[in-house]
């Protein structure tokens, strides 16, 4: 019997190429994978209980993306929708790594973003598509600062405010994905940050290329 395309052999193959150390490598080797194949396992690794290889299929759908974007516009518009239906309640998920992900693609198709970058501004706001779930407000203000930090223009009054709020909040990693939001807007300046933010000594985690950095809050401006 054949195997079938999207079978547990090319799943298996996905996860090993995540797990290299090398992301120049491992991201031309998932670029072999059928992009119609590759979608789905991407999608599954989204919620890999290892934040690492969550975040690394994240990047790589960020760069499916835009190889999509570029080859065949309506489906990197399906691919879009996919991520959007996956943030809806009817969808009976909850979204694991969505918002990441719509930052990672928009910030590498200018296209997309034009049609798309309200939608994931949207999520932040209570007046728009508000994600009321704790973890996935990390996803969103994870997204957003990928995003903004290749159009930080982008950054509206209202964005910046609904960010801002962010840095007081309770969740460590929350304070820190919203100032590297704010940092890659260039809101801040490495001689100017908040106080609270310059004072705060509670390490976190930060995806930065392709591993894990972990940094007080306070030295996020020097990564």
């Amino acid at each position: 019997m054949a195997k079938k395309p999207y079978g547990r052999e090319t799943r298996r193959k996905v996860g090993e190429i995540l797990r290299k150390d090398n992301r120049a490598k491992a991201l031309t080797l998932l670029e072999q994978i059928p992009d119609k194949q590759l979608i789905g396992h991407l999608f599954s690794h989204f919620y890999n209980n290892d934040e690492l290889i969550k975040f690394r299929s994240i990047t790589a759908m960020g760069e499916l993306g835009k190889r999509l974007a570029e080859k065949h516009m309506e489906k990197a518009r399906v691919l879009m929708r996919r991520i959007m239906w996956n943030l809806n309640d009817e969808s009976g998920g909850i979204g694991w790594g969505s918002p990441e992900a719509m930052g990672e693609i928009l910030s590498k198709s200018p296209e997309l973003a034009l049609e798309f970058k309200s939608i994931l501004f949207s999520y932040l706001d209570p007046r728009g598509n508000f994600l009321e779930h704790e973890a996935l407000q990390r996803g969103v203000l994870w997204g957003l600062g990928t995003y903004i930090g290749v159009a930080p223009a982008e950054m509206s009054e209202t964005t910046k405010t609904l960010i801002f709020s962010y840095l007081n909040s309770f969740d460590p990693i929350k304070r820190g994905y919203a100032f590297r939001a704010l940092f890659n807007a260039k809101i801040f300046t490495s001689s100017i940050v908040p106080e609270n933010i310059l004072s705060d000594s509670e390490p976190i985690d930060i995806f930065t290329d392709w591993k894990f950095v972990t940094t007080p809050i306070s030295d996020m401006v020097l990564i």
